[in-house]
Formats: C-alpha cells, sequence, structure tokens
C-alpha cells in the first residue's frame, strides 16, 4: 500500500511526530509518496533529524514547534503546516502524555492536562482542518491515535485513560459532523513499543497473555494508520492493532 499513487502529491500533519509512534507513521507517509508537516514540542534536535531522513527518502518535510498543553497554541499550529505546504490532505492526532496515577491520588488539575493535550488539541486541529476545507470540494482524513486500554480501563493512568475516552468519542461524533468533507478514524495501539522508561523485556509480560501470544511493532501501528488515511470510504472506525488484548475483559492493574 505504501506504494500505491493515493498518497502520492498528498501532505500530512502528524503531531508527536519526532518521536515513537509518530516517527514511524512519518517515515511511513514519506516513502507512500507524502509530505509531512512534523510537530514536536521540545523534541527538537529528533525533528530537525526526522526531516533531513524525509528528505532523503524524496518527501518534503517540515518541523513545526507547539506546546499541545497551552489551548491558544493549537490552532496555528494547523494554520502553520497548511500555509507550508499549500495545504494539508491528512491529520494524525499523535502526541500524547502518559503520566500515572491512580484514583486515590486523581485531582481534577490531572483531568484538565490529560483532556487538554490527548483529547482537546486532537478535536482543535481537526475542526480547525474541516473550517479550512468546508466549502470547497476539498475532501481530508484525519486519524486519532487512541489506546487498547480503551477495553477495560486502566487503573494505573486514570487521567490518561479518561482523556483517551473523550478522544473516542470525539472520533466519532467527528466522523458524523464534519462529513463529508472529513473521515475521521482511530488506530488502538496494544504492546507494540515500551514507555520510554523500560526497556523492550518490558513487553514480554504484557504479550504472554494475548490471543496471539506475541507482541506487535511501531510499523504495524504505520500500517494501519496508513490504511485508513487511504481508504476512502471508511469512518468513524477504530482498529484495534493489539494481538487481541481487547477481547479479554478486566482492566491494567
Amino acid at each position: 500500500m505504501h506504494g500505491t499513487d493515493s498518497f502520492l502529491g498528498k501532505r500530512a500533519l502528524i503531531t508527536g511526530g519526532a518521536k515513537r509512534l509518530g516517527r514511524e507513521a512519518a517515515v511511513a507517509l514519506a516513502h507512500a509518496g507524502a509530505s509531512v508537516a512534523i510537530h514536536f514540542n521540545t523534541s527538537r534536535e529528533q525533528a530537525d533529524e526526522l526531516c533531513r531522513e524525509v528528505e532523503k527518502i524524496g518527501s518534503a518535510a517540515v518541523a513545526l514547534q507547539a506546546d499541545l498543553g497551552d489551548p491558544e497554541a493549537v490552532e496555528p499550529l494547523f494554520t502553520r503546516a497548511w500555509d507550508e505546504f499549500g495545504g494539508i490532505d491528512f491529520l494524525v492526532n499523535n502526541a500524547s502524555i502518559f503520566p500515572a496515577g491512580r484514583l486515590n491520588d486523581l485531582e481534577l488539575e490531572d483531568v484538565h492536562r490529560n483532556f487538554q493535550v490527548n483529547a482537546w488539541a486532537p478535536f482543535l486541529l481537526t475542526r480547525a482542518f474541516w473550517r479550512k476545507i468546508n466549502g470547497t470540494g476539498i475532501q481530508g482524513s484525519v486519524v486519532n491515535l487512541l489506546d487498547t486500554r480503551l477495553v477495560g480501563g486502566d487503573l494505573a493512568h486514570v487521567a490518561y485513560h479518561l482523556s483517551k475516552a473523550a478522544l473516542l468519542e470525539f472520533t466519532k461524533l467527528s466522523a458524523l459532523e464534519f462529513a463529508p468533507e472529513l473521515q475521521v478514524n482511530g488506530v488502538a495501539p496494544g504492546a507494540v513499543m515500551p514507555p520510554e522508561e523500560h526497556e523492550e523485556d518490558y513487553l514480554d509480560r504484557l504479550t504472554a497473555n494475548l490471543p496471539l501470544k506475541r507482541r506487535g511493532y511501531p510499523g504495524d501501528i504505520a500500517d494501519a494508520t496508513l490504511f485508513l488515511l487511504g481508504f476512502s470510504f471508511v469512518t468513524g472506525q477504530v482498529i484495534f492493532v493489539d494481538g487481541g488484548r481487547h477481547l479479554q475483559p478486566g482492566g491494567s492493574p
């Protein structure tokens, strides 16, 4: 799919695109022929390095800084990406924060902080996208990065979990409200990459009880993302790329 004409000449904005799953999506889109605007907050060095890699692949790239925790910075980010490329065709809402915290310690401030970055910023970017193309005949595609723990919950990261649940609702509502100009879908990753503070063997415990008995890889998430971006007759859907974890009851400890 990465070599099909559906991505040639297209332009994408990827939030949190400098590292981890965002980086994987940026590279996959570049290989498919798309130009990529790589959003970052503090990872300027990684973003600049990725731009150079994308340009070696043969696609255009630009690094754009914005703090998604600042509501006033979000919509201008989309405008800057649009202006850099003369338009945007794809939006990948990948950036998120993942702080630990249980219900016993939960404060409203925690909910606000997670909601702003993980749910409200993706919504604002999606709405800015729609407002740019509404009434123009242009069509676009959005993919929101969710989480397999939307099924069963996540007791150890409660504020994060609540924000991803909100993003799931935004995904479905936006797919209705912003149609037909925008398709809006989601990818819910499972055990494909350990948190930054853990080594690769962290995934062993998580994958032992999966139905497929194996882990996934960042490329699996990129493939699902490109599938949804390029499939013109799907909206309001979520693909769980998690080895079957969402089929099992119970929340994460």
